[in-house]
């Protein structure tokens, strides 16, 4: 099953990254697992901003529980990226990404992913539900 390769349009907001020296691997290009950490960090950069995320004190968290990445041209060092982001599904205790790696001011993806955050108690392990704060400043980026 082919892989439709997203646009700029499929997003609803954009986090900037760059890529670094140690991306590249002996082929030249950014390896293909370095893609979940440009994932993470946009994510977790955007609720940070957004002052929804305290990485230190917040009792409740929002832990990866799935991932996945489709790649369709490669990146490397020095590449200036935007990662757009929107939301796809906000559940009671999670919320799917959709993610696209873009070239800065290209149109294209050069890989796109989903991933999957599901809030949960730090103390007790245990699903919650997504905060009411957080929740409502996902809203503008779900899909419709």
């Amino acid at each position: 099953m082919a892989v439709q390769r997203p646009q700029r349009g499929d997003y609803r907001h954009f986090q900037p990254l760059t890529t670094r020296w140690h991306d590249n691997d002996v082929y030249g290009h950014v390896n293909n697992v370095v893609y979940y950490g440009y994932f993470d960090s946009a994510v977790n950069a955007w609720l940070i901003e957004q002052g929804l995320l305290d990485i230190h004190n917040d009792r409740v968290v929002g832990y990866v529980a799935s991932s996945s990445c489709d790649y369709f041209a490669a990146v490397a060092f020095p590449q200036r990226l935007e990662v757009g982001m929107a939301v796809e599904r906000l559940g009671n205790s999670s919320v799917r990404y959709v993610l696209g790696v873009f070239v800065e001011g290209e149109q294209e993806a050069r890989a796109a992913g989903r991933f999957v955050h599901v809030y949960v108690n730090r103390e007790r392990g245990c699903a919650v539900p997504v905060p009411a704060g957080v929740r409502r400043r996902l809203e503008p980026l779900l899909l419709g």
